[in-house]
């Protein structure tokens, strides 16, 4: 297709996106889930899972393959720039001896998935077609630990943005572990695909250029961004603060360590001023509006549910299902609770680092395009992806009613009648 005939249909894709991730956000928000839920949601309904089942010719007309990577690259656009106020809202708040307890629930968040996530792919791997060809065992076994290592970092810093969890002990400490769990998943993920390619020279890439971007941003992180601060007027620092954004993102994007983590790190260096303020208001409410449900469907158009009916495939995703909440959920609360953080702490920090959505449906993508995911794997790999965050909210309610409850039994040891 040429420019001129994908234009309009890229306008027309995106109203309906935008349309419908509105109607599911007002389904789903009956339920009291988030609307970043509802957007990877409405993804799978649009895709070849219900709207090319039921209807595959309006499927094709809405969202032709040669749409697809500009859909990718616009939602891209919105994830960087709500990715830059997540990190500015970071800082925001500050918890005093964060970075040890951070540390001990992302290690315990990666290794613990990672580990039962290799184990179950040995164990099932004669039994269900999730290896694509070509590809060892040892491969597969080790991309879906990674796939279940990983933590949706974007999705889980908008929840707890939405929910106004952005100032609370587990909030701010489930954005620390996640930002740490996600970066060593994605030199993992690395290393993964350097073997799968036969090449080391990727995972190196990815190594050394976070160790690099690390030393950049803490030496001169601050200076940077007070210069393009202090520029004269709000359009120069609007500008300045996007081209700012758009050259770590493609920076991390070069190294294999992905745009949001840039972005991320942009927001985390800002100064806290009126004018940073101004930016921010600015810059997040049309892309979390408009450019950023592109990307949450992105990967919805691309899986298909009818492979489940194979029953060997259904098990090992529920198994996988299983296995990722009790590797994530249950390791990130056991580690808390040995870090000294009370059990209200270490129960939401574990419920919100087990959503996996954005992240790892982006990983999929990336082992989809390498040629080590198969359309199974890769399915079964979203459904995990969907459970696992559909459930977050539900679980952390869930939490905060059994905290209630709990304190509304316990007797007062103050005497009736005292002042």
């Amino acid at each position: 297709m040429t420019p001129t005939e994908l234009a309009p249909r890229f306008f027309i894709a995106v109203a309906v996106i935008l349309l419908f991730c509105k109607l599911v956000s007002w389904l789903l928000g009956k339920v009291g889930q988030p609307p970043v839920v509802s957007e990877m949601l409405a993804g799978v309904l649009l895709g070849p899972s219900l709207l090319g089942l039921l209807w595959p010719g309006a499927q094709a007309a809405l969202f032709p393959a040669p749409l697809l990577p500009i859909l990718y690259v616009v939602g891209q656009v919105g994830l960087v720039l709500f990715m830059f106020q997540a990190g500015y809202a970071f800082t925001s708040h500050r918890v005093t001896r964060l970075a040890g307890t951070a540390g001990a629930v992302s290690l315990a968040g990666v290794t613990v998935p990672l580990l039962l996530g290799v184990l179950l792919v040995l164990g099932m791997a004669g039994f269900v077609p999730i290896r694509a060809e070509g590809v060892s065992l040892g491969v597969s076994a080790a991309f879906v630990g990674v796939a279940l290592a990983i933590t949706a970092f974007p999705m889980l810093a908008r929840i707890i943005t939405e929910r106004g969890l952005a100032g609370t002990r587990f909030g701010l400490l489930a954005l620390a572990s996640g930002a740490i769990d996600d970066a060593v998943a994605w030199i993992m993920l690395a290393v993964v695909l350097a073997f799968a390619s036969g090449a080391a020279g990727p995972a190196f890439v990815t190594a050394g250029g976070a160790v690099l971007f690390g030393l950049v941003l803490w030496l001169g992180g601050r200076r940077v961004t007070g210069y393009v601060m202090g520029l004269p007027g709000d359009r120069a620092r609007l500008l300045g603060t996007v081209a700012l954004l758009f050259l770590v993102a493609w920076y991390t994007d070069e190294i294999g360590l992905y745009a949001v983590f840039g972005a991320f790190a942009v927001g985390v260096v800002m100064p806290h001023s009126a004018q940073t303020d101004k930016v921010v208001d600015t810059l997040t409410p049309i892309a979390a509006t408009v450019f950023l449900p592109l990307f949450f469907t992105f990967s919805g158009l691309r899986t298909e549910f009818a492979l489940l009916g194979n029953p060997a495939v259904l098990l090992f995703a529920i198994a996988c299902v299983v296995v990722a909440i009790v590797g994530k959920f249950g390791a990130c609360w056991g580690a808390a609770r040995v870090m000294g953080e009370p059990n209200t702490v270490a129960l939401r920090v574990g419920a919100l680092m087990n959503a996996r959505g954005l992240m790892q449906l982006i990983a999929l993508n990336v082992g989809l395009e390498a040629g080590v995911v198969n359309s199974s794997l890769f399915t079964v790999l979203v459904l995990v992806a969907l459970v696992t965050t559909l459930m977050t909210t539900p679980l952390i309610s869930w939490i905060e009613r059994r905290e209630a409850r709990g304190a509304a039994s316990t007797p007062s040891l103050v005497p009736a009648g005292t002042p």
